[in-house]
């Protein structure tokens, strides 16, 4: 398996607080990645960093042999490959589902609108609301919602998807109908970083599993050895706090 993210002592910094410490990690094509950790311990500017969303002041990454960094001129090609799917939906309310989907195909891969809507069509029927393609975000619930997020980012072809608790915001019984069609995305080979609390389908889907604190990867790990015996005392605690 080749590698296709590479960060190489990443360091980030909101004025004077340290978001990120000497964070270093690869992912190979089609690894599946889930972050975990307390709140504020840079799970989400980790994997925000590596579409260019937060920049990194410190350290390299290399995604699919590109390194992003300020001079980067073909950031947007970079993230066209790079799918992200984020807490809250953030869909066009004043567009249709249909819409949302066909944007960024036609904009930024300048697609013909029949082409590009054959795709967003075939991606939410993929993850299983293509009869809301003609709804608007308001009508839908939170869980078709962020499905819909999700086939849009699929409608670029990305290479990689990264995703940011993408079921904290939803009701309970919405959660499982979006890791199911994660889970589906999973087994088709996909590339993933997910950042979750949702150790069920980390335990299904991760190949490993990092935990972080205070900016750093405290500890990476395959997934069963993670679960089942975890190194650091750090992970130890956490883990018997939300298992």
């Amino acid at each position: 398996m080749s590698k296709i993210i590479e960060l190489k002592n990443v360091n980030k910094w909101f004025d004077k607080f340290q978001a990120l410490k000497d964070v270093n990690l690869e992912v190979n094509q089609q690894e599946k990645i889930v972050i975990c950790g307390p709140s504020g311990s840079g799970k989400s500017t980790l994997i925000r960093c590596i579409n260019r969303l937060e920049e990194h002041q410190d350290g390299q990454i290399i995604v699919d042999g590109k390194e992003i960094s300020e001079n980067t001129k073909d950031i947007e090609k970079i993230r066209a490959e790079v799918g992200m799917v984020f807490q809250q939906f953030n869909l066009f309310p004043h567009l249709s589902i249909l819409d949302n989907c066909t944007l960024a195909p036609i904009w930024v891969k300048k697609l013909p609108k029949k082409q590009a809507e054959e795709i967003a069509m075939e991606n939410l029927k993929r993850v299983q609301i293509a009869d809301q393609a003609k709804k608007f975000p308001g009508q839908l619930s939170g869980g078709q919602q962020q499905r819909c997020a999700l086939a849009r980012a699929l409608c670029m072809k990305p290479k990689i998807m990264l995703f940011d608790e993408p079921t904290s915001a939803l009701d309970p019984e919405m959660i499982k109908e979006v890791l199911d069609a994660m889970v589906d995305l999973a087994k088709a080979g996909m590339t993933m970083i997910v950042v979750t609390h949702e150790m069920g389908f980390a335990k299904e889907v991760a190949d490993n599993m990092i935990f972080m604190d205070e900016g750093r990867i405290v500890e990476k790990a395959k997934t069963k050895d993670f679960f089942n015996n975890p190194k650091s005392d750090r992970t130890k605690l956490f883990l018997s706090q939300i298992l």
